[in-house]
């Protein structure tokens, strides 16, 4: 078990560091400090989605008795995975940090000057997703390895194939970095991400409800007065915040489609522009694409 928590305790933390050095000494690209450590975030946040969905398929596909039956996979890739977590934590604030390094005018004069203030600003901005992955690490890691007595590798495992919609909002905060809202990719890649979060988010549970219900002979609209009484608390309590994040990919996704949101367009300087070259006190546009007003909700989901 320790064997296998310090394998990911080292796994995650040192493939976000080596993306960044890649990015950063590779001559073709010779991104930024800021540039490669947003990317590098993201690609790992992506790779992890792809190992635990691969890991709940393989589960899933594996159970025939959806209670009774084991895979050796399952407290495996559990606890591999609970340091990435608290990795993220830490990767998350990294990007933070430098969005508001880079950020435009407006936005730098407001931002934190020392690290404390920034952490505190980064918490109350995040607090959802910071407290969705203390949860994971504090309370969902003992209960799955532990209290449930190897019982349900079946619902681990279709709750890993969550992590199916993780690349697509990745990517798309991406395409918004650097300033790509108006390209096909980013057109497909929203409805990609709309429907796969839909589908292995949102349903996630009336399903797993579903499967249960026809497991147990019983009709679906009576299995939660059916299952214990915390299990209902703790589907409710990690369905939430997914339909939180939903609600804003919705909200992104009909400013997209209906064109209420547009990249920004270079103009033609106007003659005042031209009479009066900006001061040299005034901040430059900043490298990676990100503005000081953002037109769509971020979203940042694992």
């Amino acid at each position: 078990m320790l064997t296998i928590l310090a394998a990911g305790s080292v796994f995650f933390p040192g493939l976000f560091l080596l993306s960044k050095q890649c990015l950063k000494s590779i001559p073709a690209l010779r991104w930024s400090e800021g540039d490669a450590v947003i990317v590098s975030a993201r690609l790992v946040s992506s790779i992890q989605a792809v190992m635990a969905s691969s890991a709940g398929y393989i589960i899933a596909s594996s159970c025939k008795d959806i209670i009774e039956d084991q895979h050796w996979l399952t407290s495996t890739y559990i606890m591999f995975a609970v340091p990435y977590f608290v990795y993220d934590i830490y990767a998350m604030f990294m990007c933070y940090w430098y969005k508001l390094r880079v950020k435009g005018h407006e936005e730098a004069l407001a931002a934190p000057q020392h690290m404390r203030s920034a952490v505190r600003s980064y918490l109350r901005r995040e607090f959802l997703m910071v407290l969705h992955h203390v949860v994971m690490v504090t309370v969902c890691f003992p209960v799955s390895v532990f209290w449930r007595q190897g019982k349900g590798d079946y619902f681990q495992g279709i709750m890993f194939m969550a992590e199916l919609s993780t690349p697509s909002v990745c990517l798309g905060k991406i395409l918004i970095q650097y300033k790509q809202q108006h390209t096909l990719l980013h057109k497909v890649n929203g409805a990609l991400m709309l429907v796969t979060f839909f589908i292995f988010r949102v349903l996630l549970f009336p399903y797993l409800y579903y499967v249960y219900g026809r497991y147990a002979s019983i009709p679906f609209h009576m299995v939660p007065l059916t299952v214990p009484w915390h299990c209902n608390v703790g589907a409710a309590l990690l369905m939430a915040p997914q339909l939180y994040w939903f609600s804003l990919i919705c909200r992104g996704a009909l400013r997209l489609f209906t064109g209420a949101s547009r990249s920004q367009r270079p103009r033609a300087p106007s003659a005042d522009a031209k009479e009066h070259p900006a001061d040299s006190n005034a901040l430059p546009q900043p490298a990676n694409g990100y503005s000081a007003r953002s037109t769509e909700p971020e979203l940042t989901t694992h």
